[in-house]
Formats: C-alpha cells, sequence, structure tokens
C-alpha cells in the first residue's frame, strides 16, 4: 500500500520522536531553562512505538527515523533498536542524535543494523560548542563520533545548522572533518521556530552558505534525474576532485514542500504533518486500546491535515524537542 496525499506526494517517511528530553539545551531547540518534561505515563512506551510502526508499515511507510530530545537519554533505547530491527530486517531504520552518549551505547546499535544515522554537529570550536548547546562538552560528541565511524554504521551525516554570526565561517572545515570521517556534511537554513532567535540577522540563505563552502570543493550539483544519495530534503554537491558529497537544506529560501514524504509523530503520540504547524492529530489513545481501525482512520486524517507550504501553516508554536527534530 502507498499512501499519496490529496496533493500527490507519496507519504513514505515516519519521524517518531521517543522523548522530548535533552541533555542539552540548545539555542535553537528549546528554552534556557529547557522544556517541562512529561512523564512517562504521557508519552508512547516502546511496545507502542512498536505496534504503531506495524500500523505505518502497512500503510506505506518506509523509512522510520527515530529522534528526540535526545534518543539516547531515553533508558533501553539502544536495546529497542535491536528488537526493533529484528521486527522489521528489511525496513529502512535510522537515528538522529547528538552523538554526546554515542560511544557508551555503539556496541549495540551497531548490531541494530542501522541504514543511517544524523548527527548534530554544529560548530567544532569547543567555547562555540557550550556556548550553543548551554551544558554541552565536545569531547564526549568526538568520542561519540569516532565510535559511530569505527564500526561501520552506513550512511552517517552530519548537520549543520548555519546562523549568522555564529558558525557560517566553520563551514569549509566541517566539511573536510565530515569527510575524514567517510561521513557526509548538510548544511541546513536556520528555519524560524523556537522564539525570537531567528531573524534577518542570524539567517544565511542556501545561496550564501554555498558561496561559504567555495573554498572546500569544486562543486557541480547532482545530474537531474539520478538516484538521489539519501532520503530527505537536501539538495547534494558533488566535489569535482574528490568525488565527495555535500548537502543543502533549503528549508526557508527555496522551500521543499512539494515533495515533503514526511510525518511527525510526537513523543506524546501526536501525529505533525508539518513541521511549522501546531496542529495536531492524537494517536496516543487508540494506540494504547490497540485499536487499528482508529489508529489507521486518526494517521489518514492527520495526513489530510498537511498543507501546500510551509509558510502557509506556519503560527511559530512548539519547540523542536518537543516536535522531534
Amino acid at each position: 500500500m502507498r499512501i499519496i496525499d490529496k496533493r500527490g506526494r507519496d507519504i513514505n517517511y515516519a519521524r517518531i520522536s521517543v522523548t522530548d528530553r535533552c541533555n542539552y539545551r540548545c539555542v535553537y531547540c528549546m528554552p534556557e531553562e529547557g522544556v517541562k518534561p512529561r512523564s512517562h505515563s504521557e508519552i508512547m512506551r516502546f511496545e507502542d512505538i512498536l505496534w504503531l510502526s506495524r500500523i505505518l508499515v502497512s500503510l506505506g511507510i518506509r523509512h522510520i527515523r527515530f529522534t528526540g530530545g535526545e534518543p539516547l537519554v531515553r533508558r533501553g533505547m539502544a536495546d529497542f533498536l535491536v528488537s526493533f530491527r529484528e521486527e522489521f530486517p528489511e525496513l529502512d531504520i535510522s537515528m538522529t542524535t547528538n552523538a554526546s552518549l554515542l560511544s557508551r551505547f555503539a556496541g549495540i546499535i551497531a548490531k541494530a543494523r542501522l541504514s543511517g544515522m544524523n548527527v548534530s554537529l554544529d560548530t567544532l570550536d569547543t567555547g562555540k560548542f557550550t556556548s550553543m548547546t548551554r551544558l554541552g562538552d565536545i569531547s564526549g560528541v568526538m568520542s561519540g563520533i569516532a565510535s559511530a565511524a569505527e564500526l561501520g554504521i552506513p550512511n552517517i551525516k552530519t548537520n549543520t545548522v548555519v546562523m549568522r554570526g555564529f558558525n557560517e565561517h566553520e563551514l569549509p572545515g566541517i566539511v573536510k572533518f565530515s569527510w575524514k570521517l567517510g561521513f557526509i556534511p548538510r548544511m541546513i537554513e536556520f528555519m524560524p521556530l523556537c522564539g525570537d532567535l531567528w531573524g534577518k540577522e542570524t539567517f544565511v540563505s542556501s545561496g550564501e552558505i554555498f558561496e561559504l563552502l567555495k573554498p572546500a570543493g569544486d562543486w557541480s550539483p547532482e545530474r537531474p534525474g539520478a538516484k538521489k544519495t539519501a532520503h530527505g530534503p537536501a539538495k547534494y554537491y558533488t566535489d569535482a576532485r574528490t568525488g565527495l558529497k555535500v548537502g543543502v537544506i533549503e528549508a526557508v529560501s527555496n522551500h521543499f514542500c512539494s515533495e515533503c514524504n514526511r510525518l511527525r509523530i510526537t513523543a506524546a503520540g501526536n501525529l505533525r504533518a508539518c513541521l511549522f504547524s501546531s496542529k495536531e492529530t492524537p494517536l496516543l489513545t487508540a494506540i494504547r486500546e490497540r485499536d487499528e481501525a482508529a489508529s489507521r482512520e486518526a494517521i489518514l486524517t492527520g495526513i489530510g491535515l498537511k498543507p501546500k507550504k510551509w509558510n502557509e501553516a506556519a503560527d511559530g508554536e512548539g519547540h523542536m524537542s518537543d516536535i522531534g527534530g
């Protein structure tokens, strides 16, 4: 089965947040004081996520990415990934992480045979990293990144949110660092979420990002019609000298809404069809009651709320840690 929404988009990708908690307080993700954590009774249990995933796969979802908050702060997450892979041996399964806890769990995660992993990496500078995350120590991230590289987890990408006055001049260095590890670097336009930080003073467009990347390579875009490098919205460019790639995600200046294939499901079991819209379809009751018909109906209802364009739905509500980045 395939889910084709009313605008002809093939909805085949679900991002499931396993927790709203995080060991960082990144400035573009949550307020400095953090967000009030939900109680354990308010979020999906691993059994709920597994049951929901069976429904999603039956509806045509072919790629599930686990997000947070930080997924690995949830106790049992690494073991859950292994059991999830056993349940879905052919599914495209990935995870997004800040990598700070990755070295502790990498050995278990390797058994899950993930299809890919995204690692947040906004700077290589120790002081800037602490300032950005408010609580973080970059040494833990570097240990985690090294563990992932050593274990051979495939299709690892580094995600860099580009912000003027903070990290725009670091982009060539981040690209080269990622390449050395065999990762694919991706540069992301700063999105207008979570308060007043976003603005003309901090936003860097994809065109300027590309100019900033020029010292790192002799770039050419992927050929029209070529197989995409990976799931997701990034446009990829190849360095003519090395054949290595970099991705640029034009989340604001050149939105990809017409090709958006994803759903987001919060840790509280609410479905969001668009990151920028606060409209949510509750699923948790139907999931907890193991009501397959009601769950399928709610998922399809939520998909029906998917807007044509993000800026037609944007209302500025919600934190990335709660929605699932």
